[in-house]
């Protein structure tokens, strides 16, 4: 029997002041996905199509990013969360299953604090929260999170950036995957005409210079654990989190119900280096989950 492919389907609503982006595709309960940097919704190609065939599946673009607005201001982790709940509002959707890589993990994360009565499983992939970093910047820690910091300086980043965007996303998906070559030919043109958009570094960087409120915010509840079930996902091979932090750990001290799922020859981007691995882990994590 052949199983027919899900319709994807690209929209625009105004929410919480913005325009968003957002992909959606497949019926049923609901899946969100919020993908991280130097990414766009672009980077859940690989389980859109896996996750739709059960679930009702939406893929927005972070303010920032890709096709949705790009403001000057609103990018601490609270107000990108109630972008995500406004959107949600506007759709007509309560209750979801939310997974979030990188900066999306830590949208996912706050959300996940301050709508804890719309979680109903979260999944974080290759994510330290804002907080353990910042408790943790020694030296070392600083040479591995440099871009925190330079795309914290303002003004100059853009400068460096503009007309090198080419240049400046290979050297991340280069040195952040274990395979060098993972993210290449048209996938990685992708990013680029999508990083060469009016505003797209800007936005981009706005995320990180959100760091000092990000902080200031998780501060507050940093005592707060995630009840729901969760599933922290990351790439073994990684200089800047598997290898540098205890992650079961860390995650542990964040989520009562915590499932530890560590990648073998995988970087930083799991959905696109390993995307089987990563659509087995999450079909398996949601499958007890009716909606």
């Amino acid at each position: 029997m052949t199983i027919a492919t899900p319709s994807i389907t690209h929209h625009t609503v105004t929410a919480n002041g913005i325009r968003q982006h957002y992909i959606d595709a497949g019926s049923g309960p609901v899946v969100v996905l919020l993908h991280g940097f130097p990414e766009t919704s672009f980077a859940w190609r690989f389980q859109i199509p896996a996750l739709a065939q059960r679930y009702r599946v939406i893929a927005p673009d972070l303010r920032g990013y890709g096709e949705t607005d790009k403001p000057a201001a609103g990018y601490d982790k609270r107000n990108m969360a109630r972008d995500l709940a406004e959107l949600l509002d506007t759709l007509g959707i309560g209750r979801i299953a939310l997974v979030g890589h990188d900066r999306g993990a830590r949208v996912a994360t706050r959300f996940s604090k301050d709508f804890p009565e719309r979680v109903e499983r979260l999944v974080v992939m290759d994510n330290v929260p804002t907080r353990i970093v910042a408790q943790n910047m020694t030296a070392q820690t600083a040479r591995a999170y440099w871009f925190f910091l330079f795309h914290q300086v303002p003004d100059l980043p853009e400068a460096l950036i503009a007309g090198k965007e080419a240049e400046w996303l290979s050297y991340f998906f280069s040195d952040w995957c274990y395979n060098p070559h993972a993210i290449s030919g048209d996938a990685f043109d992708t990013y680029v005409r999508a990083y060469r958009r009016p505003g797209a570094v800007r936005g981009a960087l706005a995320d990180y210079r959100a760091n000092a409120e990000d902080v200031k915010q998780d501060l507050v509840d940093a005592d707060v654990r995630i009840a729901c079930p969760t599933m922290a996902i990351w790439g073994e091979d990684f200089y800047a989190v598997g290898k540098m932090f205890d992650m079961k750990s860390v995650w542990e001290s964040m989520a009562t119900n915590l499932r530890a799922e560590p990648i073998a020859q995988c970087g930083h981007l799991p959905q696109e280096e390993q995307p089987e691995r990563v659509n087995a882990l999450l079909l398996d994590f949601l499958k007890h989950w009716e909606g």
